[in-house]
This record gives structure tokens, sequence and C-alpha cells, in this order.
């Protein structure tokens, strides 16, 4: 499964680059999902009733993958790991990444600087921005 990050869903939502395309193809599929913590940040950022309905609307096409114990236990671990290396990424972005190597998917982010650390995590990559 292909797992939406926020980045590569706020460019779809605005119509912006290659992302937006990407994440286009990809609804298309059944096997095309996103995050509860993707979910949150997205939410978290609309101001406009325009913004929720887009937001809801788009989410309710996907699957949503949703935090559980197991996906902790992988979200700590990559933290303390990465932390005792200097190499934080960031507590929305562990969680996510844990959601991601738990379901065994493959993640569609333009944030490669920071996910590119995570041993384990499947990227896919983003053409035509």
């Amino acid at each position: 499964m292909i797992i939406a990050d926020t980045d590569v869903l706020i460019d779809f939502l605005r119509g912006r680059g290659g992302a937006a395309k990407r994440v286009a193809l990809e609804l298309e599929t059944r096997s095309f999902g996103t995050t509860a913590i993707t979910a949150f940040e997205l939410r978290s950022g609309a101001h406009t009733s325009n913004q929720r309905k887009g937001i809801d609307t788009l989410l309710d096409a996907m699957t949503l993958l949703s935090f559980g114990p197991e996906e902790a236990r992988i979200a700590a671990d990559l933290r303390q790991r990465l932390e005792s290396q200097g190499q934080a990424i960031g507590m929305a972005d562990y969680m996510i990444a844990a959601v991601c190597i738990a379901n065994d998917g493959v993640l569609l982010t333009r944030n490669r600087k920071h996910f590119e650390r995570v041993e384990g995590l499947k990227l896919s990559a983003v053409t035509g921005e």
C-alpha cells in the first residue's frame, strides 16, 4: 500500500506540482491510504469550511491507518535510535514512519531528508515538482 504523508496531500489539495498529480493517480487505486496522524495534521491546518470540506472529501476517499500499540512501540524505538545518533526527525514523523513500517507500506513524501534516516522504511519518490 502507498501511504501519503501530509506534504503531498497538501500539495494535492492546493493543486501543486508532481505530488498533486501523483496523489490524483493513486486515488484511483484501492491501495492508497494515509495515517491518522496525517489526518490530524491536515484537519488542524484547516481554517475555513471549504478547507475542512476538501480535507474530509479527500480522507473519505482513502484508507485511514490508525496508530495503536504496535505502532507506538515502533515509533519509540525509532525515536530512541535516531535521537541517540543526533538524527531527530520530529514526533509526528516518528509516528507516521511507524504506521508505514507496521503496515508494510510505502511512504509517499517530499520530506526525504527526514524519512531517509529511518531504517526499514520504504519510500516512494515524487517527481515533477
